[in-house]
């Protein structure tokens, strides 16, 4: 999870540290990485990028509880117990498409995906709130920052658009699939929103802890990557909020609503420029934007608008840094040659990202296409590896990631399937509680109306 606008404090501390050491692959069920091959075609292309970058949340995923890494190497204090929640949550629906490509049978898919939720029912939670980061071995909550030591309220969000996906997917009436069904409905009905208005105010805040209570202090105001926390806090069945919260909340932010145009493009929410590409990629991994309009954003104008905002000023490229032009750009937080940090073009350290433009495929798919051959024939030797894409580069600093994120890998699988086939978008969409959801906040879709 990128906390890097509302606490950048947690990033200093948690992430802007060097790789130290690299734990052990567990490989199973025999899906093999490949190497770069030549002359292939689009379509194939995507097919080996999808299944490569899958391989991160098969292959490496944690053994016991079957949940996501953080990473792929050992960076400050923590090591390969610690498994994230967001990162998780995207591997779910990874699992979701690896299944319906037949990368992996549906058999060994339920068994993953009973392991993962007998382990997330049992697992620390606080008002039914997941963490940032558990051990995956015991299920005990790891502390994020120093008071960050309980729920998460966004990262559950996460964890919760892949769950219901889940839901939606492996509806057989057998034994496996029906405990999948159950066990996600009972976690999803336990969440107690509402709490997290903060004994009954119009927004939600993050965090809540046991030892340390509101101490946190970060209400959440949009425009950002939290929207999703808000549509499943008003699709909430047991605890929900009000429309206010989200209204008075949300949509009250300082950097919600812009207006301005950069590049040629309007931008109807948001920080000048957009900010990092994550915004208009995490809450859309589920929430399908294609006619999605409330009474600030018609979010597709949205989305496409600051993807093409972030590509033009990569091809612009006013710190004229190497590299940047028409077939390499994107934008977004990730690991860099000092650590970590959120890159955008108004915080531009000459970084490209690759899940910032793969991850964007719905909104440019010629533009992404580019990228993406540029990123595999002409810097594959740099930057392609066992779970696809490394997390980042910098041509004008010589340095190539060497690091994998859950929280980087996860989108690209899941938006290119987006791109394809909208798979994951219809499955989110047909849940009838996101349906309540939005249609109590007067959202327009052609998948509720």
């Amino acid at each position: 999870m990128k906390k890097l606008f509302i606490l950048p404090f947690l990033i200093l501390s948690a992430f802007c540290c060097h790789a130290q050491s690299t734990p052990k692959t567990v490989v199973s069920d025999g899906i093999k990485p490949v190497g770069i091959i030549k002359n292939l075609s689009d379509k194939a292309l995507l097919d080996v990028v999808q299944r490569q970058t899958f391989r991160y949340f098969w292959d490496f995923g944690h053994p016991l509880s079957g949940l996501a890494r953080e990473r792929s190497n050992k960076s400050y204090n923590y090591g390969p117990e610690v498994v994230t929640i967001g990162g998780s949550g995207f591997g779910i629906m990874g699992i979701v498409v690896a299944t319906q490509r037949k990368w992996i049978t549906r058999e060994q898919a339920d068994d993953r995906m009973l392991k993962i939720v007998r382990f997330l029912y049992k697992a620390d939670s606080f008002h039914g709130v997941f963490p940032h980061w558990l051990n995956g071995e015991t299920g005990k909550v790891i502390p994020f920052g120093p008071k960050d030591d309980g729920a998460d309220l966004v990262e559950t969000s996460y964890m919760f658009e892949g769950l219901l996906c889940a839901r939606q997917y492996y509806n057989a009436d057998n034994a496996k699939e029906r405990e999948i069904r159950g066990k996600i409905n009972g976690m999803w009905n336990n969440i107690e929103w509402n709490w997290f208005t903060r004994h009954g105010q119009d927004v939600l805040y993050w965090h809540w802890s046991s030892n340390n209570g509101w101490a946190m202090n970060f209400p959440i105001h949009g425009f950002n990557e939290c929207l999703i926390t808000y549509i499943l806090a008003e699709s909430g069945t047991r605890y929900p909020v009000a429309p206010s919260v989200y209204h008075k909340g949300w949509a009250q932010g300082s950097f919600f609503k812009n207006g301005k145009t950069f590049y040629g493009h309007k931008l109807p929410l948001g920080f000048d420029y957009g900010g990092p590409l994550f915004f208009s990629q995490y809450s859309f991994m589920g929430l399908d934007p294609k006619g999605l309009k409330d009474e600030y954003a018609d979010y597709w104008e949205q989305n496409q608008n600051h993807t093409l905002i972030n590509r033009a000023y990569c091809v612009d490229n006013p710190k004229k840094f190497k590299g940047y032009g028409e077939n390499c750009w994107g934008l977004t937080a990730s690991d860099n040659y000092d650590g970590y940090n959120a890159q955008s073009p108004t915080n531009d350290l000459g970084v490209i990202t690759p899940t910032a433009a793969l991850s964007a495929f719905p909104y440019t798919p010629k533009y992404s296409m580019q990228a993406l051959r540029h990123f595999y024939y002409d810097l594959g030797d740099k930057i392609w590896g066992q779970y696809g894409f490394t997390d980042a580069f910098s041509e004008s600093h010589d340095w190539y990631a060497k690091s994998y994120l859950a929280i980087d890998e996860g989108p690209i699988v899941v938006m290119i399937e987006n791109y394809r086939s909208g798979l994951l978008w219809n499955l989110f969409m047909s849940c009838p509680e996101v349906k309540a959801g939005l249609k109590k906040l007067n959202f327009k879709s052609p998948k509720i109306n």
